[in-house]
């Protein structure tokens, strides 16, 4: 899926929203920067829309700088199992790119988006010419492949309440969406679609976790108030 940079997006606008959202910028030379805001494709992706699709050749890394996103994945019948959110500062697809595979998952816009795609040549220019960018797809991979282990276990081992509580905080890692603050635009229905429950069992789990003190359910929005209480939450 090919894109041009929006209008909209001048590079002194690009580079401030980068600086938030795209932490990894920060330890490049000069040079690197420059390139990176260059290359870098810029859109606006509708709500529902899809960002990247199941199957499609990988030509880009992608990244959320502003909106939410959903990483899921459909069989054939029409089952759907969402894999994880991704809020703004979210980067994803580096594993597609290094192993040079077709994508193995969807990725849609659960609210509107501005998705931002570095083309490959640019991503391995900078795994051949960075190792502060090499340092962070470590980290990052390695911090990835703890949420998804940890997923599987909450996803058959927790009770309901336990299980969004965990999902919630997923949303809140620093370390693969460090742009993220304590309040997260996400309403009950599109913390519902991340879960895999409906909407009134969501709406439940919420306002059990707001009594506890965890969070603070606000128009359209979610503020953490225990980050590790989330985490924590269950056996």
């Amino acid at each position: 899926m090919h894109c041009h940079r929006d209008d909209n997006w001048d590079a002194v606008n690009l580079a401030e929203t980068l600086h938030l959202h795209a932490r990894w910028t920060a330890d490049l030379t000069v040079e690197q920067r420059a390139r990176v805001l260059a290359d870098l494709a810029v859109q606006q992706v509708a709500a529902g829309d899809p960002i990247c699709v199941k199957g499609e050749s990988v030509d880009a890394w992608i990244g959320i700088l502003h909106g939410l996103a959903k990483i899921s994945s459909s069989a054939p019948d029409g089952r759907t199992l969402s894999f994880t959110g991704v809020p703004p500062g979210g980067w994803f697809g580096e594993g597609s790119l290094l192993k040079q595979e077709p994508r193995r998952y969807d990725a849609s816009a659960l609210r509107n988006c501005i998705v931002a795609r570095l083309p490959r040549t640019t991503f391995e220019w900078l795994l051949d010419s960075s190792i502060s960018f090499n340092r962070f797809l470590l980290i990052q991979l390695n911090e990835r492949l703890a949420q998804f282990i940890a997923r599987i276990e909450y996803e058959y081992l927790l009770e309901p309440e336990a299980k969004l509580a965990r999902c919630i905080a997923d949303l809140f890692n620093p370390i693969l969406y460090p742009g993220s603050g304590p309040r997260l635009e996400i309403s009950q229905a599109e913390i519902a679609l991340l879960v895999g429950t409906s909407r009134q069992r969501a709406n439940q789990s919420l306002q059990t976790l707001e009594k506890a003190g965890l969070l603070a359910i606000e128009y359209g929005a979610i503020r953490v108030l225990d980050l590790e209480g989330l985490r924590n939450l269950g056996p």
